[in-house]
């Protein structure tokens, strides 16, 4: 088992429907390859972890890096795990404009509160405060 983690910025700010046509069809592609993730998006800003077998993840991670939609892909993390954190998630998704009027750093506080590991909540957290603060 794998997991990778990027940031990246897109060229131009996605509209809500590309945005939505792009998550349908990822979650299509990660179910079918056994992958698995969270993807959050702030602003233009967009922070990705993604896990499951290591081909799969690599495969993914060079398909997203390879969309001239976006550049500055950053790797943060990539390294192997023994548990999935996002098991049940084909792509869970957070926008950057934060549903029910709250604040991006307050939804993507309580959507990563169940993450074990730390490091990767953190990833999150600062993230979303740092978009918050933009």
């Amino acid at each position: 088992m794998h997991r990778l983690l990027y940031i990246s910025t897109a060229r131009t700010p996605m509209p809500p429907a590309e945005l939505d046509a792009v998550l349908r069809l990822s979650r299509r592609n990660n179910a079918a390859a056994g992958v698995t993730g969270l993807l959050v998006v702030g602003g233009r800003r967009f922070l990705q972890a993604l896990e499951g077998p290591e081909e799969a993840v690599r495969a993914t991670f060079e398909r997203i890096r390879r969309d001239a939609r976006h550049f500055a892909v950053v790797v943060l993390a990539d390294h192997a795990i023994t548990e999935r954190q996002f098991a049940t998630w084909s792509m869970g998704y957070q926008p950057g404009g934060a549903p029910k009027g709250g604040a991006i750093a307050d939804e993507v506080t309580a959507l990563v509160a169940p993450i074990a590991d730390p490091g990767l909540r953190g990833y999150f957290t600062g993230f979303a405060h740092t978009q918050a603060a933009a």
